[in-house]
This record gives structure tokens, C-alpha cells and sequence, in this order.
């Protein structure tokens, strides 16, 4: 279902913010009333009718149409916000101050205001033909080397040794926990390895067992840490009795055509050699296109004049740390967690946000200037081809087609979403294709140059 039809009128304020009076139809009002009745009705009991089928006009009547508005005010009035900006055509940025009217009498409209900062206008310079530095893809030989080291740990073998134990080497241990002579419940284990120096378990645990050899036996006082996973262990001391059985040295297999083959099916470690060079090259090709994009949307707009407000700035931050702690809570960390673990405060994650949020500011007003500079209109063709190449498989592994997911958006009011994502993706295109590479050095020395204010 497409979203509540909504008129508005903007005007604009000064930095870079604006007024929209926004106005709801009668018959909007009238529909959401009905609705806010019938789900009023679900919990009501009155003498005559089943719970859950009392009539709206019913509903209506017993509680008063103007606290079934209020409810359906409530309810509706965060779509009629969405359909407000998208009616108004605004980018909006922060958070919006909201003033509504006073309920509407019956046939009448609904009345809001909306005050809010949006995207600052860009005033385009030159953008055609930008000369701007990009380098030449490689095969970073330090990672084609730590991308080798990995293929031989997995290959590794562990040797038994008769020695002394020393940090990267594996000990084959029984251990037995306990707590005030009690024995700790799921604290034994038998043929238990443990990797000494890796630091993954409680701290003294492992440094306890340096120098130990096998057949030897031990006893560690350890302490849980106050942040331990179990509560009933945190910040509590605790002894092992440990029996160690082995020692184990981890053999790394020799660079060889035989290490080639058993790690990825090459005849010589050459070949593995160079299909990683490749792979490494590819990778930094990609890594090279984003770069350049990003190099000559930023010559675009130092060329350009974008006048950005302070409080367009803070507001930009303050999404960028909300959508950071939204991240956060799915994956169960708190913004007081994430602040200890940082040692920051949030004004400080505040401010180290500002840059970032002044410059997507400064590029997305740009590249609002562009398409409109170029007449941009995405076609439903380009629109389907986005779709297409963004599609993923569903709980199923079916991938859905472009056309149904369209049909999809245009329903959910949400097509002109993404004709702006493919529009701002075209005029960087656009952007890209009319700039000139010019080396990095040439580039160096340019700048060196013809810095403003040189001699």
C-alpha cells in the first residue's frame, strides 16, 4: 500500500533549514479514525457485542471522537511525517521539531508543522575534465607474504617434544578447578590442548605454565575477571590442579612446490605465487576504483561552494553515532560498554565525527547539484538493472526478480529511495568518466606548486 496522500508548502529559513506546513486530508483523517476505532474495539466488552466486532460508529460514540482522534493522531503521525518530506521533496537532516494543530473538526483537514535542517545547496565550479591523481594497481608483496604465512598455519602440524614449554607451543593438559576447596561446576576437563601465549584464557592460566614439562604437575592460583562471562565466578580467586601429559611444537611445512600442492592444488610454489599476485592485484584494482571516485568527487567540490552550517554538522554526527550504537545493540553491547572499551566520552566520539559528517555533507549536496546540472531521470531500466545486481537470496536461496521488487517499492512509497541512489550512482559515473588520471607524482608536484598563496 502506497503512503497517505499529504499536501505541503515549504519555506525556506535561514541555515540551511526549513518550514513545511503540511496538511492532511479529510479523508485521510476520517480512514485513520475507523482504523484506531476498530483496533479500540479489540479491548472493549459491551453488552450486545462479541468482544473484538464492536462497530467503529459504536466505538466512536462510547469513548468521544476526539479521544479516538488523539489515538489516531498518534498512531498515524509519524507516516504522515514521511509522506510530508517525501510531498515536499527535502533531504532532511537531524531531528525534526514537529508543532501540530489542534484536532480537526469532523470533514475537516489535520494541520502540522515541520521545522528542519536539509542537504546545503552546492553553487557548481568546473567538474568537467578534473585532472586528479590515481595510482596503478599492485600485489603488496608484504601481504602476498602474510597471505602465505596463513596457508602454512593451516597446514601446520603438532609435533610432540621433549622439552620445556615455551609460549607458542601446545600443552596437552587435564586440569581440575575449585573455589574455596569446592570443585568448581564444568571446571575439569581431560586432554585439554592449550596454546601458550595466545592469551585466551583467564589471565595467569597460561603463564603458570611456562617452562612445564611433560609429566610434570601443577598447581595455579588464578583470579576470574571481574567482567567474566559466568557470574557466579567473576572476580573470584580459584586454583588448578593441573597434570600436564604433552608438549607440542607447531611445525610449519617447508616453502616448497609440495606446500603449494597441498595448500590450493598448484605443481610448483611459484604458480601459488602468482595466482596470489593476481588475486592481490584484482583486489586492489577494486580498491583503486573507489579511490579515484572518491578523489575526483572531492576535486568537484573543493571546486564547488557549499556553505555548511555548525548545526548541520553536529546534527550529521549525531546520526552517524546513533546508526553506530543501533550496530551495536544487535551485536549486544551497550553505548556505556562501548565508550569504556574506547576510553572515550561521547562528546569526544561526537567530535571525532565532525569531519566525516561535514564532508559527506559537502559531497551529497554536490552530487545533488550534478544531477540536477545534467538532467539526470533514471530510467525504470536502470532502475531494474540496480535491483538486479543488489539482489540477494532470500531464507529460501531464491533470488526475487527486479520487477516484482519494484513493484514492491512503488507500493511502500519507497521507488523514489532508490531512483536517488541510482541518480547520485550515475552523476558520480558522469563525474568520473569526464576526469582525466594524471600520475600521483605529477599530481604532488602540481600541488606543490600552485598551492593558494604560493609565491
Amino acid at each position: 500500500m502506497a503512503g497517505p496522500a499529504v499536501k505541503t508548502n515549504v519555506t525556506e529559513l535561514p541555515e540551511s533549514r526549513v518550514r513545511v506546513e503540511a496538511e492532511v486530508p479529510p479523508e485521510e483523517i476520517e480512514r485513520s479514525l475507523q482504523q484506531s476505532a476498530r483496533s479500540l474495539a479489540r479491548d472493549m466488552k459491551l453488552p450486545g457485542f462479541r468482544k473484538g466486532k464492536i462497530p467503529p460508529p459504536v466505538v466512536i460514540r462510547r469513548i468521544g471522537r476526539e479521544a479516538v482522534l488523539d489515538e489516531a493522531v498518534r498512531a498515524r503521525l509519524g507516516s504522515w511525517y514521511v509522506a510530508a518530506i517525501g510531498d515536499a521533496g527535502i533531504a532532511p537532516i537531524g531531528d525534526p521539531d514537529i508543532k501540530l494543530d489542534e484536532l480537526p473538526a469532523e470533514g475537516e483537514a489535520l494541520h502540522f508543522t515541520i521545522e528542519i535542517g536539509v542537504r546545503p545547496q552546492a553553487k557548481l565550479g568546473e567538474w568537467r575534465g578534473l585532472e586528479v591523481a590515481r595510482r596503478e594497481p599492485e600485489a603488496d608483496e608484504e601481504a602476498l607474504t602474510r597471505q602465505i604465512d596463513d596457508l602454512r598455519e593451516r597446514l601446520a602440524r603438532l609435533e610432540t617434544v621433549e622439552r620445556a614449554a615455551q609460549d607458542g607451543d601446545f600443552l596437552v593438559v587435564d586440569y581440575e578447578g575449585s573455589i574455596d576447596g569446592e570443585a568448581i561446576e564444568g571446571g575439569s576437563a581431560r586432554d585439554q590442548l592449550v596454546e601458550l601465549g595466545a592469551g585466551r584464557l583467564i589471565p595467569g592460566f597460561e603463564e603458570g605454565l611456562r617452562g612445564a614439562a611433560a609429566g610434570e604437575e601443577r598447581t595455579l592460583d588464578v583470579t576470574f575477571p571481574d567482567d567474566y562471562g559466568a557470574e557466579q565466578l567473576a572476580g573470584r580467586a580459584a586454583k588448578f590442579a593441573i597434570t600436564v601429559k604433552e608438549v607440542k611444537e607447531k611445525q610449519l611445512p617447508e616453502l616448497d612446490d609440495d606446500f603449494a600442492s597441498d595448500a590450493a592444488g598448484f605443481e610448483t610454489l611459484e604458480e601459488l605465487r602468482e595466482d596470489l599476485r593476481t588475486r592481490l592485484r584484482e583486489l586492489d584494482e577494486r580498491r583503486v576504483e573507489r579511490e579515484y571516485r572518491e578523489a575526483v568527487l572531492d576535486a568537484a567540490v573543493e571546486r564547488s561552494k557549499v556553505d555548511v552550517p555548525e548545526a548541520l554538522i553536529e546534527a550529521r554526527a549525531a546520526e552517524a553515532w546513533q546508526r553506530t550504537l543501533h550496530s551495536l545493540s544487535h551485536q549486544g553491547i551497550s553505548k556505556e560498554a562501548y565508550l569504556g572499551i574506547a576510553q572515550k566520552s561521547e562528546e569526544e566520539v561526537l567530535a571525532e565525527a565532525r569531519p566525516d559528517a561535514e564532508r559527506s555533507l559537502r559531497r551529497e549536496a554536490v552530487i545533488a547539484a550534478l544531477i540536477e546540472a545534467a538532467g539526470i531521470e533514471p530510467s525504470e531500466e536502470q532502475l531494474l538493472e540496480t535491483l538486479a545486481e543488489n539482489a540477494a537470496p532470500d531464507d529460501r536461496g531464491r533470488v526475487p526478480e527486479p520487477p516484482k521488487m519494484l513493484e514492491r517499492l512503488r507500493k511502500a512509497g519507497r521507488l523514489e529511495e532508490l531512483r536517488e541512489d541510482v541518480a547520485a550512482r550515475i552523476a558520480v559515473d558522469e563525474l568520473v568518466a569526464a576526469a582525466k588520471p594524471i600520475s600521483p607524482g605529477r599530481a604532488a608536484a602540481r600541488e606543490k606548486l600552485w598551492t593558494p598563496g604560493s609565491e
